[in-house]
């Protein structure tokens, strides 16, 4: 018999607007642009595929009758968010129509047959392993910020490195001007976590996992199959997982001198950079900075508007140093930073620069020089 059920406007509204970031891009096959309904036992499960990211939600319902169909996401979203009664019910009529009752409010929506929807991937449930969602978040947002844009010519920089090296798991990401890595030991429960080698997530996953956190205290990883797969109580995620190699990281970071450094207050270094920031050019953000001791000197130039200059105390007792950087390197790595002090190792204006920070264990930023 067709699909019938109620199913309350708390549950089904979290659970739709959570997917409409799959749903939304414009692709190849119509059907992306729905969700696919099915009813199981006592609840719904909602399902969205963009082909790269899919993601599976069980929602409490009364099921009436069971079966499945494809619904607009965008408009039946709309539809539930609008309505004024907790109580919405979806019957499926012939030629693959609902009609959607909320309140004194009736709607009649065209939709898909089920079957032209996609699969939902498989996976093997032993290969995935708890773990905390902070310790996901924090690996997420101290490297997604230097992901490089979808337009950049290396294919592999547009997503981020996941990997496990002994007890520790890690997340490394590039645009080509600057590198950014973030790991965390592994506590005994959770060290046998299986990852795959070289695995790439696309940009996209990422932001998708990170929302997944939100909530939650731990959920279900794992990498099976060139798919990485996150569960949660109830949502289901499995993103596929990207072809190619990452460029070798570890011999960018191996060749930085760490003897001249730079110890400065973050928080105030932050401010001093978005004043300065102003008056960048918006293609390079170009700003100098001169290094002497104890001194910083920040400055930029904009063609149309004029120049900028500010001046910080810091301890430094190296060579005087004129140095070239985007500054909005500096902005997004200190934005994700919380020690109260930060070090950046300089030896020379043709050498990176690597941040870190005490209260930032395991996060290092590099950020490559230009000429002013």
């Amino acid at each position: 018999m067709p699909l019938s059920i109620n199913v309350s406007k708390e549950d089904f509204l979290p659970a739709l607007s959570s997917l409409q970031s799959i749903t939304g891009k414009k692709g190849t096959m119509a059907v992306l642009a729905n969700v696919l309904i099915q009813a199981q036992e006592n609840f719904i499960e909602i399902i969205a595929t963009d082909l790269e990211v899919g993601i599976k939600k069980s929602v409490a319902a009364e099921i009436i009758h069971k079966g499945s169909i494809t619904l607009p996401a965008k408009i039946l979203y709309e539809i539930v968010k609008e309505s004024g009664s907790d109580s919405i019910k979806i019957e499926e009529k012939e030629k693959n129509w609902a009609r959607i009752k909320a309140g004194t409010s009736i709607y009649n929506l065209a939709g898909t047959a089920s079957e032209e929807f996609p699969d939902f991937p498989e996976y093997d449930e032993e290969k995935l392993i708890s773990l905390p969602c902070d310790l996901v978040k924090e690996l997420i947002e101290k490297t997604i910020f230097s992901v490089a844009q979808e337009r950049e010519s290396n294919y592999t920089l547009t997503g981020i490195l996941f990997e496990k090296e002994n007890s520790v798991l890690r997340m490394v990401s590039s645009d080509g001007h600057r590198l950014s890595i973030m790991e965390k030991e592994l506590d005994e429960e959770s060290k046998d976590i299986s990852i795959e080698k070289n695995t790439l997530i696309p940009r996209k996953g990422v932001s998708e996992i990170k929302k997944a956190c939100e909530g939650q205290k731990n959920f279900s990883i794992g990498s099976d199959k060139k798919q990485l797969v996150v569960k949660t109580k109830n949502s289901l995620m499995i993103v596929r997982l990207m072809n190619g190699e990452f460029p070798d990281y570890k011999s960018i970071v191996n060749v930085i001198e760490k003897n001249n450094f730079i110890e400065i207050e973050r928080i105030g270094f932050l401010e001093s950079l978005k004043r300065t920031n102003l008056f960048t050019e918006d293609t390079f953000n170009a700003i100098q900075l001169s290094v002497d001791e104890n001194k910083l000197v920040l400055s930029s130039q904009n063609m149309d508007f004029g120049n900028a200059k500010d001046e910080m105390e810091i301890k430094y007792s190296g060579e005087q140093l004129e140095l070239g950087f985007n500054c909005r390197y500096f902005i997004d790595a200190l934005q994700v930073m919380r020690s109260e002090m930060i070090r950046a190792f300089v030896n020379s204006d043709q050498s990176p620069c690597l941040i870190e920070g005490n209260e930032d264990q395991g996060f290092i930023s590099i950020i490559m020089p230009m000429k002013i």
